[in-house]
């Protein structure tokens, strides 16, 4: 398939910059992908399209401060941005500086914080703390708020940009369709009969990426992290899975595959997929040529996914991370 049919034109202004007022705030565009018709609701509707044939499953990674800014010891300002945690002091991560720093190099962050480059591995580079990552994260690090939003992270982001059953700290971008959930629908939900259950999936910084190969087949995706709890397994077993979000689906779908309850997914869904789990899919509006549009398509079917955001633009729908959200039933 050619990258072209995964391009839409999105005015600038539709693009959110800060979330809604509150979580449970945002529109819900309601897909069937089996006729194509579309419902606009509330968020807040969703306990009335949810029953007890449902299993709801959410990703409950949690957002790390991945976003650290130092210099060399020799002098010159750089940007670590970590990739993933790969041990008590040590992390691979992007890295921006006037110059490639090499082996040995010596770094200063945030506080003063002390780091030393051990080598590049692809594009990343592997790193050693002086003291355990996370507790330089925490002290020094900022929110990795996506690239298209413009503002600099502040307290309310560093609330927002974090699911309320965020537990399990590794992700550097969050699982957004969970952004919308407060404790009070959930357990509106869960009152309705559905069975709610979690996994998790370590988002990385290639969520971001845009595909450019021309022919997407070609295109090779990131990995990252999924685990599977044996429970969730039991819990979705004879019942509709509606997957929050599309990492929720890439891990269900990973272990419908190979059969491993952990380990790294690299699955790339675009159309032509034999889903074999996810029947019903929550989900953000995602940036043109991206592998989440192509994942998307895949589920409710591209020209149905055409017609959706060409509806959503036209009713000024909230694009991206802070904006609003899509229920999509599968397509048969």
């Amino acid at each position: 398939m050619d990258l072209a049919e995964f391009d839409y034109d999105l005015p600038p202004q539709l693009i959110a910059q800060h979330p809604s007022t509150e979580r449970t705030a945002s529109r819900l565009l309601h897909l069937d992908g089996a006729s194509g018709a579309l419902r606009d609701c509330a968020f807040a509707d969703l306990p009335a399209l949810t029953g007890a044939h449902d299993a709801l499953v959410l990703n409950d990674t949690r957002v790390i401060k991945a976003r650290l800014h130092g210099t060399r010891e020799s002098g010159g300002r750089i940007e670590l941005f970590i990739e993933r945690i790969a041990g008590e002091r040590e992390a691979l991560g992007l890295m921006r500086s006037s110059h490639p720093p090499r082996p040995g190099t010596r770094l200063l962050l945030g506080d003063g914080a002390a780091a030393e480059v051990l080598g590049r591995e692809q594009d990343l580079y592997r790193v050693r703390f002086a003291e355990p990552v996370a507790t330089v994260l925490e002290r020094c690090g900022s929110v990795p708020l996506p690239p298209y939003i413009t503002h600099a992270p502040g307290p309310r982001d560093a609330e927002r940009y974090q699911t309320v059953y965020a537990e399990k700290p590794g992700a550097v971008a969050a699982p957004t369709a969970g952004l919308h959930f407060d404790r009070e629908i959930l357990r509106k939900i869960k009152d309705k009969g559905t069975r709610i259950s979690s996994i998790t999936l370590h988002v990385g910084a290639g969520t971001f990426q845009p595909v450019r190969e021309g022919t997407i087949e070609n295109h090779r995706m990131h990995s990252e992290r999924y685990a599977i709890p044996l429970e969730t397994l039991e819990a979705i077993r004879g019942r509709k899975v509606l997957a929050v979000g599309t990492t929720t689906l890439r891990a269900l779908e990973t272990h419908a595959l190979n059969g491993k309850t952990a380990g790294e997914s690299d699955l790339f869904i675009y159309p032509g997929f034999r889903f074999r789990v996810v029947e019903r899919l929550l989900t953000n509006f995602h940036l043109p040529k991206s592998s989440l549009l192509m994942l998307v398509s895949a589920f409710a079917g591209l020209d149905n996914i055409r017609r959706a955001y060409a509806h959503a633009i036209e009713r000024r729908y909230r694009f991206f991370s802070y904006g609003d959200a899509m229920l999509i039933e599968r397509a048969t």
